[in-house]
């Protein structure tokens, strides 16, 4: 038998996790706007309806945490779906032909977007960063991946092998930028991830990829790739 108390407890903790919901949504919606460098503590909490000014601070200690938790959430949904379309293609073939391992690295993140409006203000609000990064955009997306991204990249690298080591890495952090900075456009259109043009962009942006990723290294690439490599080592 339940005591009196118990009710109670789920109560707050539901209240808790609504007010949390509500503060990552809030920050999504108005960094996405914004970007995420104009937006304040109190902006976030105004639009959250948090009338409690210490509401941010209690859940998430800061607004970097705030962040924090907003990207682990959104990260998540991503490693399940794609979990979920690598065990499929798997299922049909041991080794995919190399369009359909391209598409396992854009199908993810695309379909979550076309059924839900807070992921396409996700990708507004964050889908740049690795487009962006400084640092190899592989590196990036290495920490925010998992077991079946590290699958995806073997099965990519079994599918060019005339490729050498240093161009597939070169290509494929091209290939990451491309799909950020594809996945970010679309999401600002006035119908993303929706309709035909949606499936459009989607079939068009894994050709790119392809294309990126299997195209032939030209004598003038190696040379020059051999003669910085030789410098580096000099």
């Amino acid at each position: 038998m339940k005591s009196p108390t118990e009710p109670k407890v789920d109560n707050r903790q539901a209240r808790s996790e609504a007010t949390q919901q509500a503060l990552m949504r809030a920050a999504e919606k108005l960094i996405a706007q914004r970007g995420i460098e104009n937006v304040t503590t109190r902006d976030i909490l105004t639009e959250a309806g948090q009338r409690n000014t210490s509401a941010l601070q209690y859940h998430f200690k800061s607004f970097p945490g705030l962040v924090k938790a907003l990207r682990k959430t959104r990260n998540g949904q991503i490693k399940r779906r794609r979990a979920a379309l690598v065990q499929e293609a798997l299922a049909r073939r041991a080794e995919p032909p190399l369009r359909e391992v391209c598409k396992l690295m854009v199908a993810p993140a695309f379909q979550l977007a076309r059924a839900d409006a807070g992921f396409r203000r996700y990708i507004k609000a964050f889908g740049h960063e690795i487009t962006l990064a400084e640092e190899s955009a592989l590196a990036v997306a290495a920490g925010q991946g998992d077991a079946d991204t590290r699958q995806i990249g073997t099965l990519l690298r079994k599918a060019l092998p005339h490729l050498s080591t240093e161009a597939f890495a070169r290509r494929l952090d091209g290939a990451l930028r491309l799909i950020s900075a594809s996945m970010v456009h679309q999401a600002h259109q006035k119908q993303a991830f929706a309709g035909a043009e949606a499936d459009l962009f989607f079939s068009s942006l894994i050709d790119a990829v392809v294309g990126l990723l299997s195209a032939n290294e030209s004598e003038q690439t190696r040379s020059l790739r051999e003669s910085l490599s030789t410098r580096k080592h000099a």
